[in-house]
Formats: C-alpha cells, structure tokens, sequence
C-alpha cells in the first residue's frame, strides 16, 4: 500500500508563489523512483483536472493553464514530490493533490486522467485572491 502525505498550500494574493510538497512511502524499498507521479487540482464544483505529471526519471508535462508558472519536481531518494507555483492567479483556487501511478510509468508523461492514479495525497488548499 503506497501512502502519501501531503504539506503546504495556504492563501495567497494574485502573483504570488506557493509550494506544495508529497512524501510517499512505499511497503517496497525504492518502489517510488519506478512511479509516474502527477498533480491534479479540484476546484469548487468540478471535478479533478491534470496539472502536471513528472515520470520516473525526471520528464515533465504540464497543462496549458499552468505552463510556465508552475515546477514540478523529484527526489526518487528522499521519496518527495514538490510542486512550485510562481505567478499565481485567481482561477488557481483548488484542493491540490498529488497522485501515484505505480504501474504505468512508462506511459507517465500520456496518463492525464484521474483514473490513471491509483494512489492519492489527502489534498491541500489553495486559495489566490484577486
């Protein structure tokens, strides 16, 4: 069973900068550098949408919405997830999460759907104000 913690989110005004972090422990050693991981977003009234995926070593996507703002990142040793949101705006505000695929991970970078992801961090909130 693969869990995942999540910290940081918080309030914040429009343009400014936020990061989201994911530890995961794995009931396999070294099971996560073999994980695609990705971060997803729900805002009020809809459902999850894909904001970014990183693959195990290292690829990263992103969508449209964020692109250019938001990083994603990894460290397949201490097992972290971190998401740094610059230039944040208004229609940011969501719960955030981040989420595990761990048997797709070579298909990583094409896995855009919350069905993909098995594994789940509890969410963080993230409110921008105009």
């Amino acid at each position: 069973q693969v869990q995942i913690e999540q910290s940081g989110g918080g309030s914040v005004q429009a343009g400014g900068s936020l990061r989201l972090s994911c530890t995961v422990s794995t009931y396999v050693y070294d099971a996560y550098s073999l994980y695609c991981m990705a971060w997803f977003r729900q805002a009020a009234g809809s459902g999850r949408e894909w904001i970014s995926s990183i693959s195990a070593d290292g690829r990263t996507t992103y969508a449209e919405s964020v692109k250019g703002r938001f990083t994603v990142s990894r460290n397949n040793v201490q097992k972290n997830l971190d998401l740094q949101m610059d230039n944040l705006k208004p229609e940011d505000t969501a719960v955030y999460y981040c989420a595990a695929n761990v048997l797709s991970a070579s298909w990583c970078l094409n896995l855009r759907t919350d069905s993909d992801y098995k594994a789940w961090g509890q969410g963080a909130q993230v409110t921008v104000s105009s």
